[in-house]
């Protein structure tokens, strides 16, 4: 984020981590898959019919290992790896239920690993064998990978690009930067980097379906996650069982549109906890929301102008400050570290914007990186996002930006070329998904969702020809099994019994 300067990730998979741990309990063991054994196009039958084997992988999960094409359009050519983990039913399987907790980049093998209570609520675990899976580029599958030295990452994510942002000077370093990104993504990834794209991976969805013999494919998407369903759902609608896409991404949006609700998103995020906070005692905030929001916009300011200094010699700009701010504006479960974030910076420290950014990113203390979550998101994003700008468009979105959330706005301009020097042109054409003839989907939207606005939800509702919207009245990124009652029992009930709420349920 520091240095690409794009719109933020919409991850929800590091929330858990910052919430508290989970028990956990399985299910019976099966340890072969039956694939469905249906007939395709002959160079692709290999992979659909073949069997993976499940084995332990610590306490009751299960894992496995499965094969993919690394261009479905020359199935021969090479083969991927695509990393899977289970935690069968508790009860009789209706399924297979494939989670994907968003990004691009987000690990589904670490998210039902690590916060399989977070995924899904127990009900569902019932009925549904719960399985994760690293999308193409992704963590355990065949990854993407961008450096040999994690320092030479550390400095890509946290320098600080000289010059003034806008100036020619910044500008010319930021593609410069980004330029020797991806020659270095594409040197130690080689020509998978250029087959990471989102078509690709649900592509991907339907193969492991069909292997863990499923007729029809039963997936929960949240944020990103969303719009591989729907790209999903588009291709092979047919195909589609019960989806639930929640914390919806507008497939039709700009990749700037994209920037610029986020912006909007978590101004307003910030707007509603500096409302919760100054009603506490210890808000490192006083006045009114409108006074907060100035202090905050001058505290990025001024970072920008003379960055601290943390203990282990990182410098603290705005960009890395911004990186650290949005994370637990995800959750209104997690604005105390907020809280925590702004008091220690307002004391001249660094340390706690470092820890948080730190987990953003997925750089634990010593340094390494405990994923390649940040390097996929880039990879994925410039592959499924055609630039709209250009050099002579930035000025103007800039000050659009900062016009539509004069805090957050800047922080997010000057990013709309990054790709512009990557290794692979954009493979996708954006554009409104219908999914003609698909299966009834159920789009998820929280009205004050920071990283995937509201109004995304009620777009891509709108786009699907079976779609059907379902509303949370919150705060938060995500609203299933996090939020109320009303949206757990919708889900649920669509899930178990296929039930489609008639309207809106409104919760």
């Amino acid at each position: 984020m520091s240095r690409l300067r794009r719109s933020a990730v919409a991850l929800v998979a590091i929330i858990p981590l910052l919430l508290s741990g989970c028990f956990l309990i399985g299910g019976e063991s099966r340890t072969t898959s039956t694939p469905t054994g249906e007939k395709v196009d002959g160079d692709l039958q290999p992979f659909y019919d073949q069997v993976v084997e499940w084995e332990s992988c610590g306490d009751d999960f299960q894992c496995a290992t499965a094969m993919a094409p690394l261009d479905w359009d020359d199935p021969e050519r090479e083969s991927i790896e695509l990393a899977l983990i289970r935690l069968t039913t508790r009860g009789t399987p209706m399924g297979s239920l494939l989670v994907n907790p968003g990004g691009p980049g987000g690990s589904g093998v670490d998210f039902v690993r690590e916060s399989w209570d977070y995924a899904t609520t127990a009900q569902l675990r019932d009925n549904y064998d719960l399985v994760g899976f690293d999308p193409r580029g992704v963590g355990a599958s065949s990854a993407v990978s961008c450096y040999d030295d994690p320092d030479t990452y550390t400095d890509y994510l946290y320098d600080i690009t000289p010059g003034t942002p806008g100036s020619a000077e910044w500008l010319d370093a930021m593609d410069a930067t980004m330029a020797e990104f991806g020659a270095d993504c594409l040197e130690f990834t080689g020509e998978l980097l250029g087959f990471v794209d989102t078509v690709s991976a649900a592509r991907d969805l339907d193969l492991l379906r069909a292997i863990l013999g499923d007729d029809k494919l039963n997936y929960l998407g949240s944020s990103y996650g969303t719009f591989l369903g729907a790209t999903y759902a588009d291709l092979y609608p047919q195909n589609t069982g019960r989806l639930v896409l929640d914390g919806a991404i507008d497939p039709a949006s700009t990749d700037f549109e994209v920037t610029a609700m986020q912006a909007q998103g978590f101004e307003s995020a910030m707007r509603a906890y500096l409302a919760d906070c100054l009603t506490g005692a210890n808000c490192p905030f006083t006045g009114t929301v409108e006074s907060g929001m100035k202090e905050m916009g001058a505290i990025f300011a001024r970072l920008e102008a003379s960055p601290l200094r943390a203990e282990d010699g990182r410098l603290l700009g705005s960009q890395t400050m911004f990186t650290a701010v949005i994370l637990p504006l995800y959750s209104a479960d997690t604005w105390q570290y907020l809280t925590s974030l702004i008091t220690d910076v307002k004391r001249g420290s660094a340390e706690i914007a470092f820890s948080l950014a730190d987990l953003y990113n997925g750089r634990e203390p010593d340094g390494t990186f405990a994923d390649n979550s940040s390097e996929a998101f880039t990879a994925i994003n410039c592959l499924d996002y055609p630039s709209t700008s250009t050099r002579e468009t930035l000025p103007a979105e800039a000050a659009e930006l900062a016009a539509l959330a004069p805090v957050f706005g800047p922080q997010m301009s000057w990013g709309g070329t990054s790709c512009d020097a990557w290794p692979f042109e954009a493979t996708r054409v954006r554009g409104p998904i219908a999914a003609d003839g698909s299966a009834p989907i159920l789009v998820v939207g929280t009205t004050n969702d920071p990283a995937t606005p509201y109004a995304w939800s009620v777009a891509l509702a709108d786009q699907l020809q079976n779609g059907h919207l379902v509303s949370y009245d919150g705060e938060g990124h995500t609203a299933y099994n996090k939020s109320n009652q009303c949206i757990d029992d919708t889900v649920d009930a669509f899930f178990i019994d296929g039930t489609v709420p008639a309207t809106d349920p409104l919760c």
